[in-house]
This record gives C-alpha cells, structure tokens and sequence, in this order.
C-alpha cells in the first residue's frame, strides 16, 4: 500500500513538472513574440520617419502666394486688428481630398450660412498652391487662445493620416520660412494646433513627433539659406 502511494505521489509531482515546463515554455514564446513585435514596430517607424524626410526634400515649394481676400463678415474675417505676429500655428483641414480652393470657399460661405466661426490667413493646396484668405494685419478664426498674436495655415491632404504631399510639404516649409523672416520670427515659433488646444491637429504631425522636428529643422534650413521668396499674386 505505502508503495502504491508514493508511485502516485512520484507520478503526481512529474506531472506538476510537466505543467510547469509547459506554461515555462508558453510564457517565454510570448515574452519572446512581444518582444520581436516591438522591435518590428519600432523599425517600421523609423523607416516611415527615414522615407518621409527623404520624400520631403525632394520636392518643389510654390513660389508665389495667391491672394484671394475673404469678404469681411462676423462668421470668418471680422477685422479684428492683429497687434504683434508672434507665432504660426500650423493646421490640417481633416477632410482628406479637399483642395485650397474649396476650403477658402468654405470659409467665405460662412457669411451666408452662418454655421460657424472660422478661417485661417492661408491654405496650402495638394499641389502646393499657397491661398491667402485673411491679411496678416488682421485676426482669423482658427487657433483660439492664440487667434490674437498668430497666424494660421490650413494644409490639404489625400491621406486620411494627415499626412502632406510632398507639394504641400515644401510650399508649407516655404511659406513658414517667409512669414518667420518677415515678423522676426524663428523655427522655435512654429507650433501645431495641438500645443494650442491639444487637439489631435495637424494629426501627421501630433502621432509622428519626429517629424514634427524634422519639420522645423527644414525651416531653419530654409531660413538659414534664405529661401524664403515668394511673389505676391492680387
């Protein structure tokens, strides 16, 4: 009988070893696939930041900015007078396909329909067209806390990530390297929407902080090597 039970006992613990080696086993299979995914992740990051930058300088700015003034109205340009530029504060229009044009439209339908109050100084198109709709003498409705002492860009995108063209990009690294050296500005006073409201604005360059520097670096560049003409078209 003694004998009997300590085979059970011997047969009981090589079980409970066997478990054990199993959930050992499954435990580290996931440690060891959580850590692969991670890696994985992080290169596929760094290689998107790495491809966006080379694709950025690649492509040409506009040179030149179209002026086409919004009808003074309550709804999106009051003309409210804007005391000191000290700042831009870069935007995305979140609605993937829409050109320059359309947004400006859309901004200037608001003395008619009265949705909303909003506007911006500029929009940068897919094409990287530039679009004044606000004088940079006066206050639009697009940056909130900071719609007294900024000026705001609006950018079109196809992506449904934010993210620009290549067109956009460089019109919008241009655009930004002209309006720093006419106010006094420098790269540093260069914001997102986001550092304003917190806001998830311009999207691309919130979830991808990398290039959010990246950007600033070119404009310093920009400034740096004074490209920073653009001709005014009225």
């Amino acid at each position: 009988m003694s004998r009997l039970v300590s085979r059970r006992k011997k047969k009981k613990k090589k079980n409970n070893r066997r478990i054990i080696a199993v959930i050992a086993v499954i435990v580290l299979i996931i440690i060891v696939a959580l850590v692969v995914h991670g890696c994985q992740e992080k290169k596929a990051q760094e290689a998107a930041a790495k491809a966006a930058e080379e694709q950025y300088d690649s492509a040409d700015a506009s040179d030149s900015i179209d002026v086409e003034l919004l009808t003074p109205n309550k709804y999106s340009r009051p003309e409210i007078k804007l005391e000191k530029v000290k700042g831009i504060v870069v935007h995305y229009t979140a609605n993937p396909g829409s050109t320059a044009m359309e947004n400006r439209n859309y901004f200037e339908g608001l003395k008619d329909s009265h949705k909303t109050f909003a506007s911006s100084h500029f929009v940068v198109g897919l094409d990287g067209e530039i679009i004044q709709c606000i004088p940079t003498k006066e206050v639009a409705y697009a940056s909130n806390d900071r719609n007294s002492d900024t000026l705001s860009i609006e950018c079109c995108h196809y992506a449904e990530n934010g993210k620009f063209t290549e067109k956009t990009y460089s019109s919008l690294v241009k655009l930004c390297a002209y309006l720093c050296h006419r106010f006094g500005l420098t790269q540093d006073d260069i914001i997102r929407h986001y550092d304003v409201t917190g806001k998830n604005c311009p999207k691309y360059f919130v979830e991808h902080p990398k290039v959010w520097k990246r950007f600033r670096a070119d404009v310093k560049t920009a400034l740096d090597n004074k490209d920073w003409n653009l001709d005014i078209i009225s």
